[in-house]
């Protein structure tokens, strides 16, 4: 997690949801964070204060009242805060945040920041959809400096904005009290956390940005059973594009067959062949700042496909094969130009060699290059050894996992923005 030196208010009111923002207090503090924990009475009738004490060792505030506390309020709420996350945020704290209400430590807070707050609104389904809460959401909303509307489960475009007020859900699952299913309850800690480091990390020169990610195999198809494809489990792009996301750009994931989850705020497009690859690149590439070629596309196809199963009985079958398209090639007339292009070329020798000749003919600003037989590294590894190779330089990477891989690529990026500024 990108939150390491980083002051986080954790702000819990009081319902159901409560015991979640455990997690979401000990997640941090094991990142590095800095977790001062504020809470409402009605929260510590669900968690006593001594649970948070604990998780991060560090003073839990329950009341305007307390000993040396007089103007804690304005301090957590402005210069020494990163983020103030409020989880969960009940229908009471909620038309309170909305009427400027300053009748507690946690409302007090919220009305003198000036840091950003990440609003996880979680109550009954009746008591969220009731045109009140839903005014008061609006409201909030419309305070933040041009945040969300409430009621939305994505937050969609957002960056670091200063005076924000960022809503969160609801989700929709099962609700207390043995209701049924409905939009009310909180977002689960890990969407919480994500959305946390996003916040916390989204800066140049990536915010504002989008990036078109493209992940996994390719198939294509024999006959209604049978494909041909190959071993990439697709864990290099999905890690470049949370990592990307993390960073504060808008992300296009083009992910081909794998069963891996989306990660969170990363729009996922799902392709099978390399032909609806490259359909699915060119229409997002016209606006793309930046394409990062991850997947791993089939280099040939049958150039007929049976429309029955091929049967055993018949014998051994002969299946003629033709190139696929090139798909990265294929982008250079929709290519903006202050676009970074990045490849990937997995190699078996000549590593270097192969990649910067890639890199010319493709008309690329960075290869992401590999060696298929390097022990730890390849297709199906969670590690990756990997050389970032530009048209200057060759920069070898030690054996990492694929997500500081990630970090690195992306490092190489900014500075390639940077370049072309």
């Amino acid at each position: 997690m990108t939150v390491a030196g980083r002051h986080v208010v954790l702000g819990v009111s009081g319902g159901i949801a409560s015991y979640k923002a455990c997690t979401i207090a000990r997640r941090l503090t094991e990142a590095g964070a800095l977790v001062d924990v504020v809470m409402t009475a009605s929260a510590s009738e669900f968690i006593r204060p001594l649970t948070f004490e604990a998780l991060t060792a560090r003073p839990v505030v329950t009341s305007l009242w307390e000993k040396d506390r007089a103007l804690d309020h304005v301090r957590l709420g402005r210069g020494e805060t990163d983020l103030i996350i409020v989880a969960p945020a009940t229908a009471q704290l909620i038309a309170r945040m909305a009427q400027g209400l300053a009748d507690d430590f946690l409302t007090a807070l919220l009305l003198a920041r000036k840091a950003p707050v990440l609003l996880c609104p979680a109550m009954n389904d009746a008591m969220y959809s009731h045109p009140a809460t839903q005014e008061n959401l609006r409201r909030l909303a419309a305070g933040g400096s041009g945040s969300q509307a409430a009621g939305g489960r994505s937050l969609g475009a957002i960056g670091y904005r200063p005076s924000a007020i960022q809503i969160l859900g609801p989700a929709t699952g099962p609700l207390a009290h043995g209701e049924g299913e409905g939009p009310g309850r909180m977002v689960e800690p890990e969407e919480i956390l994500a959305w946390a480091e996003r916040l916390l990390g989204s800066a140049a020169p990536f915010a504002g940005k989008y990036i078109v990610v493209t992940a996994g195999p390719t198939r294509e198809a024999i006959d209604p059973v049978r494909v041909i494809t190959n071993r990439s489990s697709g864990r290099m792009g999905y890690a470049l594009a949370e990592a990307a996301w993390k960073r504060g750009a808008e992300v296009t994931l083009i992910a081909g067959p794998g069963s891996m989850p989306a990660p969170f705020g990363v729009k996922v497009v799902r392709i099978e062949s390399t032909d609806q690859l490259q359909e699915a690149v060119s229409q997002s590439l016209a606006s793309a700042d930046a394409l990062i070629m991850a997947a791993a596309p089939a280099d040939y196809k049958p150039s007929q496909v049976s429309a029955e199963k091929i049967k055993r009985e018949k014998g051994v079958a002969t299946i003629k094969l033709e190139p696929t398209q090139d798909v990265l090639a294929s982008t250079a007339y929709w290519r903006r130009s202050s676009a970074v292009m990045v490849g990937f070329a997995l190699e078996t020798g000549n590593l270097v060699e192969n990649a910067r000749e890639k890199l010319v003919k493709k008309n690329l600003d960075l290869i992401v290059a590999n060696n298929a037989n390097e022990e730890g590294s390849g297709p199906e590894s969670a590690t990756n050894k990997v050389t970032l190779v530009t048209a200057k330089a060759a920069e070898e990477l030690p054996l990492m996992p694929k997500e500081q891989v990630a970090e690195a690529i992306l490092d190489r990026i900014g500075a390639l923005y940077a370049a072309k500024a």
